[in-house]
């Protein structure tokens, strides 16, 4: 039987009959074309002449995208038009086909973004894969956002990490990874932090932090000072008797290690000598240097004191064993012998010592420079890059400090020190400590001021080593990076946290300046408020 729908719907079919006819009549011609047809074609009974389409949605139009925004800024972005990418529901983090050692990037960014982590697997809609691959510089990235996915590709883990990073920062201060490709690479490999943690204590949770905060920089070296006059700080199996009540325990240097490495943070160890050894003495009071006058400087040993050699390589053995990075700080600063007007008649026994070993024109500064070179000796052998103070490269003796030595340039005002282009000029590597704008003194002694971010960001670069002038040009691939340098002189100036609340704009500006020396676009203002945004 056929259905006839009841009288009082008839018209509301007829209606809907002709606005369906009108609509297959527009999708076909001219938006304001009239219906046709014959009375009897437009009944309610007569199928339609055409069978109506629906009119095609109109395609969302999208500016084209600008870079993220990020500290340090990506030194490269290809814009494109699409909604970018942001977390949602159900997306996650996934990591490509042979991917497996970023299982520790993929979770963190998982975790830092609210999203799921699944390991090895295809990736889906919305999700943000992780891959190794490519040939380019080390710790360098490329990031693409197209098709509502992210793709962080890098040569290196570290890469990969540091484009999680860009990631990281542009949602938390955008909402959003904007459409386009991100090609990114540091322009100086070494860059980071130096803590005085010998004359005042830190404690374990507060260098986790430091390291936390250096790595969403892009930060890649944490240098620790932890022998000094006023205190040794790490504990010690071989001399034990030299460590002081406040210290790190083993077991806390290691998970400072571990969380280091997954941050992609090398630490670089320095036991100071042979001056600021003051630490060591107080246990050994018989490795006191003594001047002809009985004058006996603070924390300096007697280089020519076999026995004060043999304690220092006990400790350059035992810490090159627990730290695992690929360098070492030797020290070899501010030798109090050296500074004297006339070393040899105010150290008699130093004098004797060198004319033994070197002949008639040995001189204090040979053995100084004998002593650096032993302790690279002895630690050498680890395939550790050594590293000692400019102050500790000595010119016109009988001997010259190894040639595998890196120089950690910051003054050019102690005995010995030279400008910086000397050292360059006999092609050492180089890096970056100028006390004008990287030294973090407590107390501000010696005319020693507090860096600003604000003065490293508009006047400071990698070249700028000295003072406020750069060296030339041609010397860049020598200058290896710079480290913002903390030290404890009145140790009681500050609290920890107080240090770590000053340290953030000048770490920032100094993160951008050693990931891109060239002119940053943004004004001080708009990094400075860029960087309190992003801040994790």
């Amino acid at each position: 039987m056929r259905y006839s729908p009841p009288p009082s719907r008839v018209p509301a079919l007829l209606a809907a009959a002709v606005a369906l006819t009108t609509v297959a009549a527009c999708s076909n011609g001219s938006p304001s074309a009239p219906a046709t047809g014959t009375a009897a074609d437009r009944s309610p009974s007569a199928a339609p002449a055409t069978t109506p389409t629906p009119s095609p949605t109109p395609s969302r139009a999208y500016p084209l995208s600008t870079a993220p925004r990020t500290v340090p800024a990506v030194r490269s972005h290809e814009p494109a038009r699409g909604p970018g990418w942001k977390p949602a529901p159900g997306a996650g983090v996934v990591l490509a086909a042979g991917a497996g050692g970023l299982a520790d990037e993929g979770r963190l960014i998982a975790g830092e973004l609210g999203l799921a982590y699944r390991g090895e697997a295809a990736a889906g809609p919305g999700d943000v894969e992780l891959a190794l691959g490519g040939k380019g510089a080390p710790e360098s990235y490329t990031l693409a956002v197209t098709g509502g996915r992210v793709r962080i590709t890098g040569p290196d883990e570290a890469g990969v990490f540091y484009g999680t990073r860009t990631l990281k920062q542009s949602v938390g201060s955008a909402g959003t990874m904007p459409e386009g490709t991100v090609t990114d690479a540091p322009a100086k490999p070494q860059r980071g932090l130096n803590v005085d943690i010998a004359r005042k204590h830190f404690t374990a949770a507060w260098l986790e932090d430091r390291i936390r905060e250096m790595g969403d920089l892009k930060l890649n070296q944490l240098g620790l000072h932890f022998s000094d006059d006023q205190g040794f700080r790490i504990e010690s199996e071989s001399h034990p008797e030299i460590v002081s009540e406040q210290h790190l325990t083993k077991a806390e240097v290691r998970r400072i290690l571990a969380l280091a490495a997954s941050r992609h943070v090398t630490v670089v160890p320095e036991i100071d000598s042979p001056g600021h050894l003051g630490a060591v003495i107080d246990a050994h009071p018989g490795l006191q240097l003594v001047s002809v006058s009985g004058r006996r400087p603070r924390g300096t040993v007697d280089v020519s004191d076999p026995e004060a050699a043999r304690i220092v390589d006990d400790l350059l053995r035992e810490y090159a064993a627990l730290f695992p990075g690929a360098y070492w700080h030797l020290g070899a600063d501010e030798y109090v012998a050296l500074m004297a007007k006339n070393p040899e008649a105010t150290y008699p026994q130093l004098a004797r010592a060198a004319k033994e070993k070197y002949g008639p024109a040995g001189r204090v500064q040979d053995l100084a420079t004998d002593w650096l070179n032993d302790r690279a000796a002895v630690v050498r052998p680890t395939g550790k890059t050594l590293k000692a103070w400019n102050d500790g490269f000595f010119a016109g003796g009988e001997t010259t400090a190894a040639k595998d030595l890196q120089v950690e340039y910051w003054t050019g005002k102690e005995y010995g020190a030279r400008p910086p282009l000397a050292y360059l000029q006999a092609g050492r590597d180089l890096v970056n400590l100028n006390d004008e704008y990287l030294y973090y003194v407590l107390g501000e002694p010696n005319g020693f001021t507090y860096p600003t971010g604000r003065r490293i960001y508009e006047q400071w670069t990698p070249r700028v080593v000295r003072g406020t002038t750069p060296v030339p040009a041609r010397y860049d691939a020598q200058i290896l990076g710079a480290r913002l340098a903390v030290w404890c002189d009145f140790s009681r100036a500050q609290t920890q946290d107080q240090i770590a609340t000053a340290l953030r704009m000048p770490l920032a500006a100094l993160s951008q300046k050693v990931w891109d020396a060239r002119t940053p676009s943004a004004s001080w203002a708009d990094f400075r408020a860029l960087a309190a945004k992003v801040r994790g």
